[in-house]
């Protein structure tokens, strides 16, 4: 949330799809997302869904985490959508993220993997760990 927060990307009212249904991201971003104040209404998909590409086509945000490297194409995804990579897999070729870094010039915003969400992460987890440490 932090970072889309921090680009300014609101997501009321968007259609966001998650694909990924594990217990670490998928569902519970999933009602984070649907709550107030952010309002998105959220769509929870995985590797087994039927008519997948379509429902990526047609979401304003898209948030990978699978552990299927770059399983979404840049064809696969709406002019000007926010994607946001979460899954990474180790490869021969080193670590990849579930998004074709290709999606650079269909989305408005490309959060990858890696890069992208890891460094945010352990921002987080010292910003957190910082705010206990004063109270």
């Amino acid at each position: 949330m932090k970072l889309l927060n921090e680009y300014k990307i609101d997501l009321s009212g968007k259609s966001v799809l998650i694909i990924g249904r594990g217990t670490t991201v998928g569902r519970p971003l999933s009602i984070l997302l649907s709550q107030k104040p952010v309002n998105a209404t959220v769509t929870l998909a995985h590797t087994a869904t039927k008519n997948l590409p379509a429902l990526i086509k047609s979401a304003d945000v898209v948030i990978a985490a699978i552990g299927k490297p770059h399983f979404i194409k840049s064809e696969m995804i709406k002019d000007g959508a926010v994607v946001v990579d979460v899954g990474i897999t180790r490869t021969d070729a080193g670590l990849l993220g579930d998004v074709d870094p290709a999606v650079v010039s269909t989305a408005s915003f490309f959060a990858p993997m890696p890069g992208g969400v890891g460094p945010m992460t352990r921002a987080m987890l010292l910003s957190n760990l910082l705010e206990l440490m004063e109270k």
